[in-house]
């Protein structure tokens, strides 16, 4: 059987000043819980380590992970890992240029309305912050991913 894990899709939160951190963001379909990860710059170093901790926390079940084309998604050094645990873990890439197709883009507009529309944050670590706060409260089993990325 197939648990399909909603689109893993890093999302940089940029201070004017140029800094910013980037977000790896999953939805485990099987109890609707959002696992994050945040870096400081995206690579695939730290997106073999999100998949890591994804695998970490299966539910014995093969994992589908749906994902955009970055460029780190595909890096050569991923390939043993995801060969040793191919009959664990599979990654299925969306055509270039549909994020309407990208279940994880409804959940993090709806957290960028929620969290940081119409607000000023002095630093760049209120922003984060407030955004992980927002991630936490969605780390348990909840209705509003549940919408978000058509999960029945």
């Amino acid at each position: 059987m197939w648990i399909p894990l909603e689109n893993i899709e890093p999302v940089l939160l940029r201070a004017p000043a140029r800094k910013g951190f980037g977000v790896f963001e999953a939805v485990r379909v099987d109890d609707e819980r959002l696992v994050t990860s945040l870096e400081e710059k995206s690579s695939a170093v730290k997106f073999h380590s999100f998949l890591e901790k994804i695998f970490r926390h299966r539910l014995g079940r093969k994992i589908l992970v749906i994902l955009e084309n970055a460029r780190w998604h595909h890096a050569r050094i991923l390939r043993p890992w995801l060969a040793k645990h191919s009959e664990a873990i599979e990654l299925d890439f969306l055509s270039p240029y549909s994020p309407e197709l990208n279940a994880i883009e409804r959940t993090w507009k709806l957290t960028c309305k929620l969290c940081c529309h119409s607000r000023y944050f002095p630093s760049l670590e209120e922003l984060i912050e407030t955004v992980i706060d927002k991630f936490e409260s969605w780390a348990k089993p909840n209705e509003t991913l549940c919408r978000l990325c058509a999960i029945t």
